[in-house]
């Protein structure tokens, strides 16, 4: 099975962050989330297990029905790819208010 893979601190998870992965898995495709394993810091304050809960609480069903799968990398810099690779890069557009949506605010009232 091929997914669409979506690579992020998520610090939080936020409404942002779910309409992107809805949006994908409401075209019927599967979907493969990398957290990033981040040192806590001010800018990425909650642990590893703490974000892997919020997925839980908010996919639920998918990550039950392998719709949704969670892994953990390595606090990556860059992706890199050569040519003729087998995929592709696709930039998610939503509208103006959920693209508006900040984590760094959200942890900023917290």
């Amino acid at each position: 099975m091929k997914y669409s893979l979506f690579i992020g601190r998520f610090q939080p998870l936020h409404a942002g962050h779910v309409a992107l992965i809805r949006k994908v898995l409401n075209e019927g495709r599967p979907v493969l989330v990398a957290l990033r394993d981040t040192i806590r810091s001010d800018a990425n304050p909650y642990s590893l297990g703490e974000r892997t809960a919020q997925f839980y609480r908010e996919f639920l069903p998918e990550l039950q029905h392998g719709q949704l799968r969670l892994m953990t990398i390595p606090d990556i810099e860059e992706v890199c790819h050569g040519r003729k690779v087998g995929w592709g890069i696709r930039e998610i557009r939503l509208d103006e208010a959920t693209e508006a949506i900040s984590a760094t605010a959200i942890r900023a009232e917290q």
